[in-house]
């Protein structure tokens, strides 16, 4: 006779990990099978072992790439963070507008990424863009071939598109900060500055780290926007390194080599994000 589970909770995580199973570890598994391998059509292998790695570390593309990703990510990061924190001080903490302040700030976040490069793309337009159309009327033309614009554009299409994520976990950390510490603070004369420094900043330490954490890793894997918005010019200035993850592996067909440099995509963000973590919990 069976005798009866008495430990019953692993059953509540086991759709979790089915799900986690299918959609991460099994994909995961066969770009380390293909990474070691030399995929012709027809399902034929031919086993060439740390040949991709060797090569995508060795290619100067790689590294222009990666450069450029980390770019655009210290880039945002650095404005998206202060213009976050400016804003969720500056809203609020309660009142009948809270609810519709809250709501316009997440609309952004709510816009899929190809229907934001889309939406930017044609109001940037010299022609019928409302924004495009203005600023001709003032001598002034978007020119996506300069590099500076180009720079720009994606720059404040992302910023537009996350600092909201921003703005709503921290406003989330200021409303769980005690009146008391305000009161306290006002008694002994702190400045705004100070209660910031020395009250709201600590409270929402955790919070922010962890909109560093998710902005840095979406920021990394950027592609639609960019993708869109310039095609990756003028000349290479904009491609990025998921951009040519895509090429490598949609257009060239060289599941091989695409999927040496997805792991080694996937390792630089691991690593970048277990880094933050651990800033995160030494700070706590």
């Amino acid at each position: 006779m069976l005798k009866p589970i008495k430990n019953r909770s692993w059953l509540f995580i086991l759709p979790a990990l089915i799900l986690v199973g299918g959609s991460t570890i099994i994909p995961l598994i066969t770009i380390v099978n293909f990474s070691v391998h030399d995929v012709f059509y027809g399902n034929d292998f031919i086993w060439v072992g740390p040949k991709w790695f060797i090569q995508v570390l060795n290619s100067k593309e790689f590294y222009d790439t990666l450069f450029r990703t980390f770019a655009f990510s210290i880039i945002v990061l650095t404005i998206e963070v202060p213009l976050g924190i400016f804003i969720a001080l500056s809203l609020p903490r309660q009142g009948k507008f809270v609810p519709f302040y809250i709501i316009s700030i997440a609309i952004p976040l709510m816009i899929p990424w190809v229907v934001v490069g889309l939406m930017w793309l044609l109001i940037i337009h010299p022609q019928w863009g409302s924004l495009g159309s203005l600023l001709s009327l003032i001598g002034f033309q978007i020119d996506l071939n300069n590099l500076v614009i180009s720079w720009s554009v994606i720059v404040f299409v992302d910023v537009w598109h996350w600092t909201s994520l921003i703005v709503l976990l921290c406003y989330s950390g200021l409303l769980a900060i005690p009146n008391v510490y305000y009161k306290s603070a006002q008694i002994d004369g702190a400045s705004r500055w100070k209660i910031f420094r020395y009250v709201e900043l600590p409270k929402i330490k955790r919070v922010l780290m962890i909109a560093i954490l998710l902005r840095f890793i979406d920021s990394f894997m950027v592609f639609a926007e960019p993708f869109i918005i310039t095609k990756g010019g003028p000349g290479q200035s904009t491609v990025f390194l998921s951009h040519s993850l895509m090429r490598t592996a949609a257009q060239q067909f060289d599941l091989g080599q695409s999927s040496a440099t997805s792991l080694i995509y996937f390792s630089i963000i691991v690593l970048f994000a277990w880094i933050l973590y651990k800033v995160m919990e030494y700070q706590s």
